[in-house]
């Protein structure tokens, strides 16, 4: 007798096995996802910081404010007169970056001359976990 085909245990046994493989992909997946919003918020950060040092390089003084919300609305880019709206006049940053997740945000105070900058990370990158902090000397948690 020549038997063709698979039998129900057989089948069962095969889709258990992608079942369980579909779901470690996922997995890991769901983690470089994290890892890579962790990685664009320090970039965002670095690069916020830079265009301070342009600032602070013309004008000798930081940007004075308290608090702020980066990349919202009234604070989207960084011109010869601090942060701004949109369409900054001589701008050292045309957009300033918002956080990934829009439930989160980065935030700025600063004085002439000091700031902080400080964004919340959902993993550890590079030694760095939970909230952040940029400052002239560099960034920490």
């Amino acid at each position: 007798m020549n038997k063709k085909g698979f039998t129900l245990i057989e089948l069962l046994v095969v889709i258990a096995i992608i079942g369980l493989l579909s779901t470690l992909a996922v997995v890991a997946l769901s983690s470089a996802r994290e890892k890579a919003r962790d990685s664009k918020r320090l970039s965002d950060v670095k690069q916020v910081q830079t265009a301070l040092e342009l600032y602070y390089t013309d004008t000798n003084a930081y940007p004075v404010e308290s608090a702020i919300t980066l990349g919202a609305t009234a604070y989207a880019c960084l011109g010869t007169s601090g942060f701004g709206t949109v369409n900054c006049t001589s701008p050292y940053m045309g957009k300033v970056p918002s956080d990934p997740l829009s439930s989160q945000s980065y935030s700025y105070t600063g004085t002439s001359s000091t700031y902080t900058i400080t964004a919340t990370l959902e993993g550890t990158v590079n030694g760095l976990s939970e909230t952040v902090s940029a400052t002239p000397a560099g960034i920490f948690d």
